[in-house]
């Protein structure tokens, strides 16, 4: 190979500075003989060199490659930088191995002179036969496979399969497996192939053994474990994966520990630092939160200024969420913020900007906050770029934007129209994000989604004491050809009842605002310990609904069923096997919905209020006006403990000269009136018992939610405090003689308490109810048990 020696001119300079030592005074003579022989060597040696050097950097007559066996001559030449009749050249030389080094395909490279010849000596890597996984059993080979670079036909390097062991040890210590080791295998074959062998060593999960916090005094290190993501590893928590040390979710952590103390007044808080050891055993990690919580704040001053003629301030200050002498809530601040904006926007000012003025004032610890209202800068959306959907047209993503192209530029509608596209399900991720435009006064806004699967079959499993052992299935495509329709065929069976139905929704009708859509079912009961008898139903429904706002929506729907009434046993009440056979039923409804509930389960505030008027007789046998209304409001009383009131009222009243049949009358008891069975309150039959149905009803309730003591917050388990009142009454029959009849307008009450738990099979619900206000024949059922799943 090519190697450096030293030049004559260096060996010259040398011998210079030594003849000048040889004339310096005081030099002694022996000393002179001594730098004389070194001269002497020194000129020889480089003399000598002279002679080599002009013998190496003779012309190259011929390259000669040896040792390559895949690699193709020509391949070889086109890295070199020294070609046949130049001259050679030490740097060219180190070059041309660099060039050929750098593509992975050699080992091992030597390039010397042999005469007038450059010999080029080359050690092939060898090629990759397969990749095979060991010893793994949590991470499925097809993941591991997608993660490493060292591929099947690819030319096998070290530093490649090093960079792979390191991406393997990755997916492991992303799932809390810091024990696990790797460690890779070359087996040779013939024709210089080798199998690479990954051999695994899983470990076992490290948790976290404790979470620790250092400096903190207004609050014990019990609550900020509740606030904060990781959490302890405990057995109750096999189904999470929280407990596992996360050094991503360690800076989530330190975020929410600033959101909660800057909640709570804590102005100055910050967190010193976060630090996560390995215990000596590497079988858990201890957390350290160092953190400086500061003093503690109220509001001070707190007022509104504007920049907008003719905007009235004082309206704008009902806005605010905080007044003087609150203590200071930095999320209080943000809603001020968004609730200003909204409110301006909605008065007719298209380019809004609201900036919270904060002045914290450390002699009386309080902090004085302004929102200056002012006019932003005026920026309109040219153009809107989506990409990313490779399945979902162009078309179900602008409509769901509160902006068009050419609109006037809104944070607060970029992010509604963010949290829209989220909501429909479709896409794993929405990026919303603003880009200048082709003027100063412009805007593109571009949205990245990246798509998940919108099909899904799901089977159930559940039991409730109404329903008794119910399982189901269903087939469900939410984005049907990209459209964002939505396709299902369902089918449940349980004890007392079965279900089979077929559903159809286009959410956005004729490219309006208004969904539409159809069902088709089969339905039967058995109502055989309510009401000696059983039903069954078939037929289909036509449906449309529409938004007035974000929290306002009605509904219309026309259904037509034909109900059999069948399998009535002889010793039913007269009233009942009067009513046997078939009847078809033509109905129309309406529904008007306002829902502002942060959550559907679990709820912790808002309200949702519901009135629905049917009338059926268009067609068919029955004819009837039917009219329900129900509300619920939640509200907060303190972390974790949510109160809730609501209740229901409705009636049925038949015209044109009939009666209201059996499958159309209300019937109160169980989950809507809990301490009664179902059908256990109302007109009763009083020679056979059975559940007549009612006319009239009302019910209510007042629940108090809160977390059980002594149970951790992720176990998700939830107390429940109750009181239940309502009452049924009204009966109405073919037959003349109902005097048989129990019926009583006597209002029923029961109190109890429950247990909730969002488990991760489903929820699971436990309630045991006393009545407290009764009549004697009425049907009490202490304790209803439900649960249910999908996966």
């Amino acid at each position: 190979m090519a190697k450096s020696r030293m030049p004559v001119y260096e060996a010259a300079f040398t011998v210079l500075t030594i003849g000048k030592v040889w004339q310096a005074p005081g030099v002694s003579l022996i000393f002179r003989w001594a730098l004389l022989a070194v001269a002497a060597v020194l000129a020889f040696g480089s003399t000598a060199h002279a002679q080599r050097g002009g013998a190496a950097g003779g012309t190259i007559q011929s390259v000669q490659i040896e040792g390559n066996v895949r690699s193709e001559v020509a391949t070889i030449r086109s890295y070199l930088q020294l070609k046949p009749g130049e001259p050679y050249d030490a740097a060219a030389a180190d070059r041309s191995l660099k060039a050929l080094f750098a593509t992975g395909l050699f080992s091992d490279v030597v390039i010397q002179m042999q005469g007038s010849t450059l010999v080029v000596k080359v050690t092939e890597n060898p090629i990759i036969n397969r990749v095979a996984f060991e010893g793994n059993s949590k991470i499925e080979d097809d993941k591991l496979r997608d993660e490493v670079q060292s591929k099947p036909r690819q030319v096998f390097t070290r530093a490649r399969v090093q960079s792979d062991v390191e991406r393997i040890l990755t997916i492991y210590r992303r799932g809390g497996r810091y024990n696990a080791s790797v460690e890779p295998k070359v087996i040779h074959l013939e024709q210089g192939r080798v199998d690479l062998v990954f051999e695994i060593n899983e470990g076992d999960v490290t948790g976290v053994k404790r979470i620790s916090f250092v400096g903190n005094e207004a609050f014990g290190d019990g609550t900020l474990r509740g606030k904060i993501r990781t959490t302890e590893s405990a057995w109750w928590r096999f189904l999470s994966s929280d407990d596992r040390f996360d050094p991503d979710r360690l800076n989530l952590d330190r975020e929410l520990l600033r959101k909660f103390y800057l909640s709570e007044g804590y102005a100055d808080f910050r967190v010193v630092s976060a630090v996560a050891e390995l215990s000596p055993n590497r079988e858990g990690f201890f957390i350290t939160f160092t953190i400086n919580e500061g003093e503690r704040y109220r509001f001070g001053k707190v007022d509104v200024t504007s920049r907008f003629q003719g905007l009235d301030v004082d309206v704008i200050r009902g806005f605010l969420t905080m007044s003087e002498g609150d203590w200071y809530d930095a999320d209080e601040v943000e809603k001020s913020v968004s609730n200003i904006s909204e409110a301006v926007g909605t008065l007719g000012y298209a380019f809004v900007d609201v900036r919270p003025n904060i002045r914290r004032n450390k002699d009386n610890l309080t902090v004085d906050v302004t929102f200056d209202v002012q006019e932003g800068p005026r920026v309109y959306v040219e153009r809107i770029n989506i990409s990313g959907n490779t399945r979902t047209l162009d078309k179900v993503i602008r409509r769901e934007f509160r902006l068009a192209e050419g609109d006037a530029f809104s944070t607060a509608k970029v992010r509604r129209s963010q949290q829209r596209l989220r909501n429909l399900g479709f896409f794993e991720k929405v990026d919303v994000s603003a880009a200048p435009g082709s003027a100063p006064d412009k805007t593109n806004l571009e949205v990245q989604v990246v798509e998940q699967s919108t099909g899904e079959i799901s089977f159930g499993a559940g039991y409730s004491s109404t329903a008794g052992i119910v399982g189901d299935i269903s087939i469900k495509e939410r984005n049907l050809l990209g459209k964002g329709q939505e396709l299902r065929l369902g089918l449940s069976l349980g004890t007392l009842s079965t279900v089979i139905d077929l559903g159809f929704t286009e959410p956005y009708f004729l490219d309006r605002q208004v969904s539409a859509g159809f069902d088709i079912f089969r339905t039967s009961n058995d109502r055989q310990n309510v009401a000696s008898y059983s039903d069954a139903s078939l037929g289909f429904a036509l449906r449309a609904g529409w938004a007035y706002s974000e929290n306002l929506r009605q509904l219309v729907r026309y259904t037509l069923r034909q109900t059999d009434i069948y399998n009535v046993q002889f010793w039913a009440s007269p009233i009942i096997q009067a009513q046997a056979g078939t009847q078809v039923v033509s109905e129309v409804s309406e529904t008007l919905l306002w829902d502002t509930r942060d959550t559907r389960l679990n709820t912790t505030k808002g309200f949702l209020v519901r009135n629905t008027v049917a009338i059926a007789g268009a067609i068919g046998t029955e004819q009837y006006v039917r009219t329900t209304a129900d509300a619920v409001y939640y509200y907060s009383l303190f972390e974790d403990v949510v109160a809730s009131v609501g209740g229901s009222v409705g009636l049925v009243l038949p015209y044109g000269g009939s009666y209201v049949r059996l499958n159309n009358l209300f019937f109160i008891g169980g989950d809507t009136l809990r301490g009664f069975a179902v059908g256990g309150i109302g007109p009763r039959d009083a020679g056979t018992t059975d559940s007549l149905g009612g006319q009239y009803y009302y019910t209510g309730t007042a629940e108090l939610s809160y977390p059980l003591p002594f149970v951790p917050k992720e176990v998700a388990l939830l107390g429940k405090a109750f009181v239940d009142i309502g009452s049924l009454w009204g009966v109405q029959s073919s037959t003349t003689n109902t005097t048989s009849v129990l019926d009583s307008q006597l209002m029923r009450v029961a109190a109890g308490i429950g247990v909730q738990w969002v488990s991760p099979f489903g929820p699971i619900r436990i309630d045991y109810a006393w009545p407290v206000q009764y009549e004697p024949w009425d049907k009490q059922q202490n304790i209803r048990f439900s649960f249910g799943t999908r996966f």
